[in-house]
């Protein structure tokens, strides 16, 4: 996943997995878990460049 739309998708997808059963509970809490340490890293890049009074160029946040 190389941008936040991806991750969004692949977050929808993994939640249909779990009401279908095609996914385990314990994988998709994993996923999960990563995907909110992703997306803290940016947060915390944008929080970063407010202070500094910059506009980040990043990349995962661009979409395709």
């Amino acid at each position: 996943m190389k941008t936040m739309k991806e991750l969004r998708q692949q977050l929808i997808k993994n939640a249909e997995g779990l009401i279908e059963g095609s996914i385990e509970i314990k994988l998709a809490c994993e996923l999960n878990n990563t995907a909110g340490k992703i997306i803290n890293t940016v947060r915390t890049q944008l929080e970063y460049a407010k202070l500094r009074k910059e506009k980040p160029e990043i990349d995962y946040l661009k979409c395709k």
